[in-house]
């Protein structure tokens, strides 16, 4: 079972790096603009997040897969709070300091706004 499990992250992993990589060439970062790329996965992932932890613990029945996979492989690789940093950093490195804190002030609140949100909308579907 144990390699069944980690045949399930690796799997996520793999869809959720290769989703970030395409997000990456389409909106490369420049270092001294927004850094859309890694925002919007990053709030992307977690609203995935959100969805997947509602739907499967609360209106699924309890299996072995699908969270490891969409939650630590899926939602794991595509956010990515590493590249935030660093892109705040070379922000503020090229002299947009105010930029880097928003930056990283946003991302954090959308992330959470955006777990929060898909929960209620998840909840509420499933009331009805």
């Amino acid at each position: 079972m144990q390699e069944r499990l980690l045949l399930a992250i690796f799997v996520g992993g793999a869809i959720g790096a290769v989703g970030r990589a395409g997000f990456e060439k389409a909106f490369p970062a420049t270092g001294d603009s927004w850094p859309w790329a890694t925002f919007l996965v990053n709030v992307l992932g977690a609203a995935l997040l959100g969805y997947f932890v509602t739907r499967l613990q609360e209106r699924l029945p309890p299996s072995t897969y699908p969270r490891p996979l969409a939650g630590t492989g899926l939602c794991g690789a595509l956010t990515t709070f590493s590249t935030l940093q660093v892109e705040v950093i070379e922000l503020v490195r090229n002299g947009h300091v105010a930029l880097g804190i928003s930056y990283m002030v946003v991302s954090v609140i959308a992330g959470l706004l955006a777990v929060y949100f898909t929960t209620v909308t998840v909840r509420r579907v499933s009331r009805r």
